[in-house]
C-alpha cells in the first residue's frame, strides 16, 4: 500500500495540472503533459523545501508553499512552450 503522504501530495499535484488544463484548454496531449508537468514540479519544489527547510505552508512532511510555487511555475512555462502563437506574421 502506498505512503499516504505519497498519495496525498500525488492528488494535489494532479489537481493543479488539472485546473491548469480546465483554466487553458487544450486537447489530451496537452492535458497529459500539464498533469506531468505538475507532478515534476511539484517533486522538484517539495525538495527545494526540504533542502531549504522552508516551513510556511508545511503540511506534515509536505512542503506545499515551494512545491505549488514550483509546480505552477513549470506550468506556466509548459503552457508558454506548447501555446500557439497569437501574434499575426505579416506576409508581405
Amino acid at each position: 500500500m502506498p505512503n499516504p503522504v505519497f498519495v496525498f501530495a500525488f492528488v494535489i499535484a494532479t489537481m493543479y495540472g488539472l485546473a491548469f488544463h480546465v483554466v487553458l484548454g487544450g486537447n489530451a496531449r496537452r492535458m497529459v503533459l500539464f498533469i506531468v508537468t505538475s507532478w515534476v514540479g511539484f517533486l522538484l519544489g517539495q525538495y527545494v523545501g526540504a533542502y531549504l527547510d522552508i516551513t510556511f505552508l508545511r503540511i506534515g512532511v509536505i512542503h506545499l508553499a515551494p512545491a505549488s510555487v514550483t509546480a505552477v511555475g513549470l506550468l506556466i512555462f509548459a503552457h508558454a512552450l506548447t501555446a500557439d502563437p497569437t501574434t499575426p506574421v505579416s506576409r508581405r
